[in-house]
């Protein structure tokens, strides 16, 4: 498997302090987020979001695969937490076209353990390439695991760029006694405990949904 949690470009640099100011929705348990030029809505996924993420995950990979990946998840209904950025903050201007980020999160399954771990993978996450670097990833991210803590997940898991992801609270996941299924550099596999407790001495082998397989 490819590391498919990043957009080519967006997760190769921090971005920068100006790229922070939030405002938060009423209601909506999500942030509204100010990059460097259009403010940015990050919402849930709805219904007529399908080909507009498709977009942006193809324009983003420069491919097809992680788009499909995409689709398969979904279809499995597997697609736990799926967000979207969206461009102009005005809630009555957050339509399907203007859709310019999108961030999977989905089941991950931590062997070894004696009882199951609320456990999710990021996967992937992507920005069409206009809006990288600008801080459109860096609200998905957030977003999406403010979204998971709220849900009460304890582990996420990532296989990305080893400069982008540190910045959200991941690290390198032997650090947690857990390995990936699939054969990647060790500081490319990180994870972040958002409910920490005692983890096991043993290494854990961390397995993705066999979606992830056909990628």
């Amino acid at each position: 498997m490819r590391e498919i949690t990043d957009s080519p470009i967006s997760s190769r640099r921090p971005a920068p302090r100006s790229d922070r100011d939030h405002r938060t929705h009423p209601g909506s348990g999500l942030r509204a987020y100010r990059p460097r030029k259009n403010e940015i809505t990050v919402r849930e996924e709805r219904p007529g979001d399908a080909q507009a993420i498709r977009r942006v995950v193809e324009c983003a990979f420069g491919r097809p695969g992680e788009a499909d990946l995409v689709e398969r998840l979904r279809l499995a209904g597997v697609a736990s937490i799926s967000l979207v950025a969206v461009e102009d903050g005005d809630e009555a201007n957050t339509e399907s076209d203007g859709v310019v980020g999108h961030i999977l999160f989905s089941p991950v399954t931590i062997e070894g353990e004696t009882s199951s771990v609320p456990a999710l993978g990021l996967a992937p996450l992507a920005v069409v390439p206009e809006r990288q670097r600008g801080g459109v990833g860096s609200a998905l991210v957030e977003s999406g695991l403010a979204q998971c803590r709220k849900g009460g997940v304890e582990v996420v898991v990532v296989l990305g760029h080893s400069g982008y992801y540190p910045r959200f609270g991941f690290r390198p996941a032997h650090l947690s006694n857990l390995t990936c299924e699939y054969d990647s550099p060790a500081e490319a596999f990180m994870a972040i405990e958002l409910q920490p407790r005692v983890r096991a001495a043993d290494a854990r082998l961390v397995r993705y949904h066999r979606a992830f397989a056909e990628l």
